[in-house]
């Protein structure tokens, strides 16, 4: 198939911004979008459920063809590359080693991710890294013999799914605390957000089984060239393993041109005392937003945002980092100085919009952040948001899917156009096809049995152009759907990942 500019989707939500905007979409309109032109081209089977997003290579040389190549991991700890125009399998790898099993739940309930553990984060891929190309992941898996767990990471080459760089390598890491060391434990942790490459640093970031103690806020870094750790941080060290960790649903920490990464974390410990400068005493950081320094290769917190009845939002279970964050393109406000902003939301339903050069901090009577818009999300949010052209798209629980307009930085203090359909607990991930600044489309997932997939007018999302269970005889449905599901679209093919696999949708002639 040639493409007139093929798009590559390298990490999650498209870009480290996390914007969720693929703006290269030459093929799907809003005109042919709809039930009679567009549908369920094919599913892709796997050998376990697909929770990390999909990703894409254009034009991929493999075995001796082009292909445009869809890579899904999975939580049997396989890799797969699919060729997405035919739906071939060009190759599968198992991460899986000798003697281990994939991870069995741990030993107490928690049905976070369910009935094993694998391949759960979005991967991220470097095409220039590598002889033809690299995709990085984290896999969890079980020793037999011992029943030990281990986190590894690996980096395949897209090509034949060979390990590089001698690898894997075990995931460790130790944390001065007060009064000694605190040291990772694989066991405790399962990898859900998005890795993050950044200046050619890998970063991992890790949360709780459930909420079941001892755990806390890790952020481990490693080289890209050599998969060596070079940087770990730890949000709340001096917890006493009662978090906060790190969720934001499977949304990916994000990073801005100078290497700052920037995420949201969970309930957990939080000191309203503060240093001489302003951070908590201790450097626990529950239910903030953070912007983390990587200045000389180390991670540090250089500036956060915790709302001012943190304390109640931490005992009522209100985790802001049930939600992602996303970095907005630069934007001028009235007086005509230029604002650096992120936006991010979680339980409470509050959106949150912060300076990221000046956060806010902690404020023990009212918050200092730039933008709060209290009751925007209803019943909250367990997703990221999407942008484009000057709109963001948020999908709360048992709400609908919601669009606010920036103008002069600033955003509607209401929705400038909602869907008719609600969606049920996690709620949406949107993300959004376009060509340049026309033909948008917002892309919805909805979690349901069977899920169906939703397609909107960026421009006014009472007009939906398109879902699955449109169609005559089941022509469209996909199977069950999965949780915190952001559909991808590249090159005319939108992708949908399921328990069983992948749904590959585009227009049917």
């Amino acid at each position: 198939m040639d493409h007139a500019q093929p798009t590559d989707v390298l990490t999650y939500k498209y870009d480290v911004a996390r914007t969720g905007q693929n703006i290269t979409e030459t093929t799907l309109t809003v005109a042919n979008v709809n039930s009679g032109s567009f549908g369920k081209q094919r599913f892709l089977a796997t050998d376990g459920k697909v929770d990390a997003q999909p990703l894409y290579l254009a034009k991929l040389t493999l075995q001796g063809a082009v292909h445009d190549v869809l890579f899904v991991a999975t939580e049997n700890d396989s890799v797969y590359a699919f060729d997405a125009n035919s739906g071939a399998v060009l190759w599968q790898k198992s991460v899986l080693p000798a003697g281990e099993t994939v991870s069995d739940l741990p030993p107490y309930l928690c049905d976070q991710v369910v009935p094993v553990i694998g391949i759960t984060a979005t991967p991220v891929i470097d095409r220039g890294a590598g002889p033809n190309g690299t995709i990085y992941l984290v896999a969890m898996s079980k020793a037999t013999s011992t029943s030990t767990y281990h986190q590894r990471l690996h980096a395949l080459d897209v090509t034949t799914g060979a390990e590089l760089l001698n690898g894997p390598v075990d995931i460790a890491a130790t944390y001065l605390v007060l009064g000694g060391t605190t040291t990772f434990d694989p066991a405790q942790y399962q990898e859900r957000a998005a890795l993050l490459l950044s200046k050619g640093v890998l970063y991992t970031s890790w949360t709780s089984h459930c909420d079941v103690a001892p755990y806390s806020g890790w952020i481990i870094g490693f080289s890209q060239q050599t998969l060596a750790r070079t940087t770990v941080l730890n949000v709340a060290p001096n917890s006493g393993g009662s978090g906060p960790a790190i969720w934001m649903a499977g949304g990916g920490p994000a990073a801005d041109a100078d290497g700052n990464v920037y995420l949201l974390t969970a309930n957990g410990a939080f000191e309203t005392a503060l240093d001489a400068n302003g951070f908590p005493n201790q450097q626990d950081y529950g239910n903030s937003f953070l912007r983390l320094s990587t200045t000389g290769g180390a991670l540090a917190v250089a500036d956060y945002f915790t709302m001012y009845d943190v304390i109640n939002e931490v005992s009522a279970d209100q985790d802001l980092g049930s939600g992602g964050v996303l970095l907005l393109p630069d934007a001028t406000d009235a007086g005509g100085t230029v604002r650096h902003l992120a936006v991010g939301a979680g339980k409470d339903g509050v959106m949150y919009v912060v300076e990221r050069g000046s956060m806010g901090k902690f404020h023990g009577s009212s918050n200092d952040n730039y933008q709060s818009l209290a009751g925007a999300l209803g019943s909250g949010v367990w997703s990221t948001p999407a942008y484009f052209n000057g709109r963001v798209y948020y999908g709360p629980i048992n709400g609908e899917l919601r669009s606010f307009t920036i103008s002069q930085a600033l955003f509607s203090a209401t929705p400038s156009s909602m869907s008719s359909h609600t969606f049920s607990f996690p709620g949406t991930a949107p993300s959004v096809s376009a060509n340049g600044t026309n033909a948008g489309i917002v892309w919805a997932h909805e979690s349901t049995d069977p899920a169906v997939l939703h397609a909107y007018d960026a421009l006014d999302l009472s007009h939906e152009l398109y879902n699955s269970s449109q169609a005559a005889n089941a022509r469209d449905q996909f199977g069950p759907g999965g949780k915190f599901i952001t559909p991808v679209v590249a090159d005319g093919k939108v992708f949908v990942g399921t328990p069983s696999g992948v749904a590959v949708f585009g227009l049917l002639n």
